[in-house]
């Protein structure tokens, strides 16, 4: 079951965004919150959203990347 309702676009919030629906926090935020190595208890606890949110982060930012013509990528 997808998860992707839980994320809005409206250029009213953040400027067009993707936000958690109902919170000003976006996805790219939670993405690199885990990236940086936050854990999702942390993530929950510090932007008042559940682990549910932080999937449909995730899930979003998979199908955006799904989507992305690939281009030569400079590894250092």
């Amino acid at each position: 079951m997808s998860r992707i309702n839980r994320i809005i676009i409206d250029k009213n919030i953040r400027h067009g965004k993707p936000v958690i629906k109902g919170t000003r926090v976006p996805v790219d935020l939670i993405v690199g919150s885990l990236a940086g190595g936050a854990s999702m208890e942390e993530i929950c606890e510090d932007y008042g959203i559940e682990k549910e949110d932080i999937l449909a982060a995730l899930e979003y930012a998979a199908q955006i990347i799904s989507n992305e013509e690939v281009g030569n990528l400079a590894v250092a």
